[in-house]
């Protein structure tokens, strides 16, 4: 009998383009194998003779991660035939076509995600065996597979949390909530390397590195890994947090335009945290590395967010009897915003019903299980004030729902309650709209309706489960109990008269009027109200007063007061921070009782707007023509303008440009040409900065058509 010759690889086709067209990878690019689990692949083998399936054997072995064992998920070894076998990894449905082998490969839904290597052993009679490297490649979770903890059944949604590599992120205060494009950039080429270097630089990867990459095929703790690899307090985390005023080591955490920058300049740098973040930077750079690794992914900003360290569901303030806010000892904190990230996933370490969307939270606030972490929270937990579910349950849900409460300090101590606000925190919480760049709301989903009985009711479950016995005695809910505070006689109100702009005078309107049923019997009630004006920082403290007055007023009943109040531009000019706030606090006490009323108005001194014009067509490779025009409408000149341009798949990294000073009623236009990089849609970000004014920012949305036939 005629000996066949011994199977031979001569070469290997991994037919990347059309396996990464196939798992939605292909924006990663086409050159790199990269698929995500639960879901066929095909390679094409060609050998040196016709493949014989009843006597050649193929086995197929696939490694990630040192030290790779089948004991451990990492290592799996599978043979070559013709059935597919469900949720295992296996080699099956071949064809033979010549001295080539059509192979499909499958990849179970539960498998670690990261680069694997890929081999095989051909075998022949009397032990005989040859191993060949085939290459490499990259495994994600993959939300279209039904079998993936992540799955989420919507073409739509798919396209918004996956797909789209760019956003906007919400700021400001929850009665002016501003828009800032982000330019998240998951599809760059090497974004999802640097993706796999944060994990491989956690303190779990360093600590047991084999155990770490073993629990990689579960979402819950990548999760966690990346929160607290995105910043730096106990890792080379990605970004170090200032919440100061002083980055010159660094870039303001108001000059990024995206993630791409900040991912390049840390794995560059070897690990080194990129200077510098605050929360809505932390969220995004963690949304863009979600998204690259195949996690549904959204970013949400919370408004009057509570930074409840104590755990006890109460935020007090205190303001002294000249209405200037006084700085706490306290680590409790409330926060103009926060922004956190939203990531969809099954929860199978949670009771049935805990699905869905999880907050995960990368700004460093409180360690989790030793680290600077925090989540996933299940959100439908958190509406339903389950705290005792994990993880960091307790800690969100009082930044959506404790109590605020403002009191009035003299004498070296609180001696008055000004305020009991049970519905203040937790306002206007907001994310991006699903194929929109407009924004939704979605309170509604974090608690039932303020005041409401379900939302009181869930308010008393979460208290018995954080505070225990601690609820039942306390100075503070006596005085609550007495609600003393509230029989006051007037109300005050503080109102715009015009839009605030930065650079010009801001003009306020005080509105006072007698509450009828709680009317002095002695006649009209005299009142002096004493303002003050600070300027109010990011994460809810204050600086020196910038501005002070003093009214005396007499009201009848009946009778109502509007009282104007001129805050000079020279009042706060140099000493407001970055962000432009500004807030104004009166107490007015009345006379004859000593009685005490708060009333506080916050404000965001608007910048300049620039507007952005492209050309109507834009086409792949072929040059797109950008206008920006700038217009001074402040009272002062703008000094040391720069420009930096941004936008995935139309700009490769960034164009930055020197502008110089831009003199008060001037207008700067400038013209831009680059050569758009894909397809489909685009957003252009625009970042114009200067000494007076960090954050004068813009976007287009481009959609870019492909090359037309010359």
């Amino acid at each position: 009998m005629e000996q066949v010759a011994a199977l031979e690889l001569r070469s290997v086709d991994l037919q990347s383009p059309r396996n990464n067209k196939g798992h939605h990878t292909q924006e990663m690019g086409l050159k790199r194998l990269i698929v995500r689990r639960g879901q066929l692949f095909n390679l094409q083998l060609n050998f040196s003779r016709p493949f014989q399936p009843h006597t050649d054997s193929i086995t197929f072995v696939a490694e990630t991660g040192p030290e790779p064992t089948e004991l451990l998920g990492t290592r799996a070894t599978f043979f070559l035939t013709q059935d597919r076998q469900e949720k295992v990894w296996s080699a099956s449905d071949f064809i033979i076509d010549s001295n080539s082998l059509q192979v499909s490969l499958f990849t179970p839904a539960n498998a670690v995600i990261g680069h694997y290597t890929l081999k095989i052993e051909i075998s022949w009679d009397k032990g005989h065996s040859v191993i060949y490297p085939l290459g490499t490649f990259i495994l994600l979770f993959n939300p279209w597979s039904a079998e993936d903890d992540v799955y989420l059944p919507s073409e739509i949604l798919l396209q918004e949390y996956i797909m789209r590599d760019y956003g906007f992120v919400y700021k400001g205060r929850e009665s002016f909530v501003t828009s800032w494009p982000w330019n998240y950039g998951q599809f760059e080429e090497d974004i999802i390397d640097i993706c796999f270097e944060i994990l491989n630089k956690s303190l779990y990867f360093l600590k047991n590195p084999s155990k770490d990459y073993s629990q990689r095929n579960d979402v819950v703790y990548v999760c966690r890994v990346v929160s607290a690899m995105i910043n730096s307090n106990d890792d080379s985390g990605v970004l170090q947090g200032n919440w100061g005023e002083d980055y010159s080591r660094g870039i303001s955490p108001l000059e990024w335009n995206g993630s791409v920058a900040i991912l390049r300049q840390w794995s560059a740098g070897g690990g080194q945290p990129v200077k510098y973040g605050q929360c809505w930077v932390f969220a995004s750079v963690m949304c863009t590395v979600m998204r690259c690794l195949g996690v549904p992914t959204r970013v949400v900003s919370n408004f009057h967010s509570a930074h409840n360290m104590d755990g006890n569901l109460t935020i007090d303030t205190y303001y002294d009897q000249n209405a200037e806010m006084l700085p706490s000892e306290k680590q409790d904190k409330i926060w103009n915003f926060h922004v956190w990230n939203e990531c969809w996933m099954i929860r199978k370490d949670l009771p049935p019903g805990y699905n869905g969307w999880q907050v995960l939270d990368p700004t460093p606030q409180q360690t989790s299980s030793g680290l600077f972490c925090c989540g996933p929270a299940s959100v439908r937990a958190i509406k339903e004030g389950e705290v005792h579910l994990a993880y960091d349950t307790p800690f969100v849900y009082a930044e959506v729902n404790a109590d605020e409460v403002i009191w009035l300090f003299r004498d070296g101590q609180a001696q008055e309650i000004l305020a009991h606000n049970t519905s203040s925190i937790g306002k206007e919480i907001s994310t991006k709209m699903v194929g929109s760049d407009q924004r939704q709301d979605i309170t509604d989903s974090y608690k039932y309706p303020e005041g409401s009985p379900e939302e009181r009711s869930v308010f008393m479950r979460a208290s018995r489960k954080m505070l225990g016995p601690r609820r039942t005695s306390s100075p503070l809910l006596d005085l609550l109990g007495s609600r003393d505070f509230e029989d006051r006689p007037v109300q005050l109100q503080l109102h715009l008269a015009r839009m605030p702009v930065w650079g010009q005078d801001v003009l306020l309107m005080l509105h006072i009027w007698m509450v009828p049923d709680r009317a002095h019997p002695w006649g009209p009630v005299r009142l002096v109200v004493r303002f003050c004006a600070q300027p109010l920082l990011h994460g809810g403290g204050t600086r020196e007063p910038l501005w002070r007055q003093m009214v005396h007023l007499s009201l009848d009943i009946g009778k109502e007061i509007q009282w104007p109040l001129l805050l000079p531009y020279n009042n706060y000019r140099n000493k407001l921070t970055d962000e432009k706030l500004i807030r104004v606090s009166g107490i007015a006490e009345v006379e004859k009782t000593g009685q005490s009323m708060l009333v506080l108005k916050d404000l965001y001194l608007e910048p300049p707007l620039l507007s952005i014009e492209v050309s109507e067509r834009t086409e792949v490779g072929k040059a797109l023509r950008v206008h920006i025009t700038l217009t001074n409408t402040l009272m002062v000149p703008l000094s040391n303008c720069a420009m930096v341009l941004e936008g995935s798949g139309l700009i490769n990294g960034q164009i930055t440009k020197d502008l110089g000073t831009l003199m008060a009623g001037h207008t700067i236009r400038i013209q831009v040409d680059f050569y758009p990089i894909k397809t489909g849609p685009r957003q252009l970000q625009v970042l114009i900065s200067s000494n007076e004014v960090k954050e004068i920012k813009g976007y287009k949305d481009i959609f870019v058509a492909a090359a037309s036939a010359s």
